[in-house]
């Protein structure tokens, strides 16, 4: 089976990267230059204070393909994302989407195979990044142990080094505006899905100007919304604690029980130290209970008021959509 994909669009999330941006463009330009494919691009603004707008302003009067959103404050990645796709699914235009980050490290050249996964009948192709070397161990170590356990505690496999980095199809697009929750990680919705898949290995370029924006804070938080919103086993943890100390307890009673039977209670040598030290250990694991517990239920207190994923300020639409490729 084959799919006929005439309209791409590329959405590009950015947050402070002023200074890599019109290069970025001038990339992915260069590299689907000799395709017979009409392009479009979204770039989302994610609050951006470093006249990351601006440049993109001066980039849509080069390129009439471009459309740009800007959010009125930064929501995140996954957030500046989700604002990119409903945009394309309202349009209607594309047959096809591709997600990008825009400071470079996502190589532009792995969209022509991307498509022809595509046109081979591919639904969902994602880009699967390689073991960076020159990527700090901590970050390493950290990314790893999250799909170590991410897919063994979720019931959806998200596979190691899955990236925002992906084409989507039409039918894709249009099933994941049916997901509405406030914490998303797209990458775990994507891989629920289940529409036909395959991944491209790809090694992370080198950013083209400044820092990674994306923090240890903000790498925590996404593994948290990945973990509380793709597996209960937290919940199931605490009840297995609860077991695990009631047949403690229970143990614990028949032991001082026989010194009674046997009418041995003079070995019922008092012992504050050993009391206290299981009060303390029954008294933490019920803290840490109750803060699973929590969480779960911060979640649930934030999806029931349903206030939107992210807030547009302004959209500047595409001056005069083109097939003709126009290079910063």
């Amino acid at each position: 089976m084959t799919t006929s994909i005439q309209t791409v669009e590329i959405i590009i999330p950015l947050y402070n990267e002023a200074g890599s941006v019109a290069a970025f463009h001038h990339q992915v330009c260069t590299a689907i230059a000799d395709l017979s494919y009409r392009f479009l691009f979204t770039y989302v603004d994610d609050g951006s204070s470093d006249g990351t707008a601006r440049i993109l302003e001066q980039l849509q009067q080069q390129d009439a393909r471009i459309r740009i959103i800007e959010l009125s404050r930064n929501f995140g990645h996954q957030a500046a994302l989700s604002a990119g796709l409903d945009a394309s699914a309202s349009d209607a235009d594309a047959d096809a989407v591709i997600s990008m980050d825009g400071d470079g490290e996502h190589p532009p050249h792995l969209i022509v195979e991307m498509l022809a996964q595509a046109e081979a009948g591919y639904d969902i192709v994602i880009a699967m990044r390689q073991e960076d070397q020159q990527a700090f161990w901590i970050k390493r170590s950290t990314s790893s142990a999250f799909y170590w356990l991410i897919n063994r505690i979720g019931d959806t496999r998200i596979a190691p080094g899955a990236a925002d980095f992906r084409l989507i199809t039409r039918p894709v697009l249009d099933s994941l505006r049916q997901f509405h929750e406030y914490h998303r990680f797209l990458r775990g919705i994507v891989a629920w899905m289940g529409y036909r898949s395959i991944s491209l290995p790809y090694s992370p370029a080198r950013r083209i100007d400044g820092k990674s924006k994306f923090t240890f804070k903000k790498m925590f938080a996404l593994a948290s919304q990945a973990i509380f919103s793709f597996s209960l086993v937290p919940l199931y943890f605490v009840i297995s604690l609860g077991a695990i100390f009631l047949l403690l307890a229970f143990a614990e009673g028949i032991y001082v029980l026989s010194f009674w039977v046997s009418g041995q209670q003079s070995g019922l040598a008092p012992g504050w130290s050993s009391l206290m030290f299981v009060l303390l250990i029954i008294g933490g694991t019920i803290m840490i209970s109750l803060g699973i517990i929590g969480v779960y239920l911060g979640y649930i207190f934030q999806e029931v008021k349903r206030r939107p994923v992210y807030l547009v300020r302004r959209t500047l639409e595409r001056i005069q959509p083109s097939q003709s490729a126009a290079t910063p």
